[in-house]
């Protein structure tokens, strides 16, 4: 263990080597490129090999070969390059490759203000690929965070056997704080499952309880088919409706059965509730400024920040959203995750709001905005 003072995006390498990183494979994009500097010059050294591909579709592309070929494997990006990946992201899905994706997000849409903060990827990191499937997608607010979370995304990639997103932003991702580095040993470290019986290395979908096959690794000589139509247990291409909703169903179920095992979120001033917030990232931040002020002025705030985007941890913002008089949604976006909010809670005072900044919004912006529903 040691104390550094180091960036988000600092963090986010340094938290991918504790999980076992292996390979990353990604395309020079601001405000994510330090990410890609920092492991070149220091995931070599735990064994490691970083490929700086042509764009961000040979990238994906190359970390699902390499994950499997038996490597944990990641790439980092922004919004422009997380559209490219799209079509590699469903491959992973649809393959279940265990890989993780880094998306520091930045103003746009399109080419946007490239080094500048913002909040619009939450949708598209969750829905980007076409078909029904559950991805889980992961939001720290500070560079500890960053680091603490890149751990987990690896763990849950690694024991689903699906592709998790890291979704921070450029605030994020450039501001330096004290983060407490912690070596493998001093950490939990999930690996993939591998078959049990030889006769199981030739079926590298055949399932077991908890939904999640076993993997067998590209290059171990037992001639296995990686294939992205729908499939049997073997990797055979069945175009028929039984094989392929079975297939879906079970990875959309393997998510959402194990929802305990991911979702994740932090409370503060929870014990009464008149005013929620819900925020996350680095406007998170400034809504926390906002709440601890509001306290001190004896109104009853609370904010709810969730760790994960998508799921949401349902059962803590449920529990909160039924003691508050009013539900406050701050994005530094034109409204996403309200739509969530407003689907869990099912209620009418959730209130979006909705903050459009190339810097974080401050706490007084946000409070100018909240006041005039109270």
């Amino acid at each position: 263990m040691r104390v550094e003072f180091i960036t988000g995006n600092i963090a986010i390498a340094e938290g991918a080597i504790t999980a076992g990183l292996k390979l990353f494979a990604g395309y020079p994009i601001s405000p994510s490129s330090e990410i890609l500097e920092h492991l070149s010059m220091e995931l070599p050294k735990h064994g490691g090999i970083v490929v700086q591909t042509e764009d961000e579709l040979a990238a994906i592309n190359v970390i699902v070969g390499a994950s499997w070929a038996g490597l944990k494997a990641m790439t980092a990006t922004s919004g422009p390059g997380l559209s490219l990946m799209a079509e590699g992201i469903g491959l992973a899905v649809m393959t279940e490759a265990p890989i993780v994706i880094v998306d520091v997000m930045r103003a746009g849409p399109s080419t946007g203000v490239a080094t500048k903060v913002g909040q619009g990827d939450v949708m598209q990191a969750r829905w980007l690929s076409h078909g029904p499937y559950e991805l889980v997608v992961l939001a720290p607010w500070n560079a500890q965070e960053c680091f603490d979370l890149m751990i987990k995304a690896f763990n849950i990639s690694e024991r689903l056997r699906i592709p998790v997103i890291v979704l921070t932003d450029a605030v994020i991702g450039h501001t330096r704080e004290k983060v407490i580095v912690k070596e493998p040993h001093e950490v939990k470290i999930i690996s993939r499952k591998r078959p049990k019986n030889p006769e199981d290395y030739r079926k590298p979908f055949k399932v077991e309880n908890d939904l999640v096959p076993p993997m067998t690794f590209l290059g171990e000589g037992y001639g296995i088919l990686v294939e992205s139509l729908t499939h049997d247990e073997r990797g055979y291409y069945r175009p028929n409706t039984a094989t392929h909703a079975m297939l879906v169903k079970r990875l959309v179920e393997k998510v959402r059965r194990h929802k305990n095992f991911i979702a994740d979120s932090a409370v503060y001033f929870g014990d009464d509730v008149d005013i929620l917030f819900i925020a996350f990232g680095s406007t998170a931040r400034s809504v926390y400024d906002l709440v601890h002020d509001l306290r001190r002025k004896g109104i009853k705030a609370c904010l709810f920040r969730p760790k994960t985007l998508w799921p949401l941890d349902t059962s803590k913002l449920i529990l909160l959203g039924r003691k508050a008089r009013k539900v406050f949604v701050v994005e530094n976006n034109t409204g996403q995750l309200v739509y969530e909010v407003e689907r869990i809670l099912k209620t009418d005072n959730v209130i979006s709001i909705p903050l459009i900044s190339l810097e974080a919004p401050s706490s007084n912006e946000i409070w100018e905005v909240v006041r005039e529903w109270l």
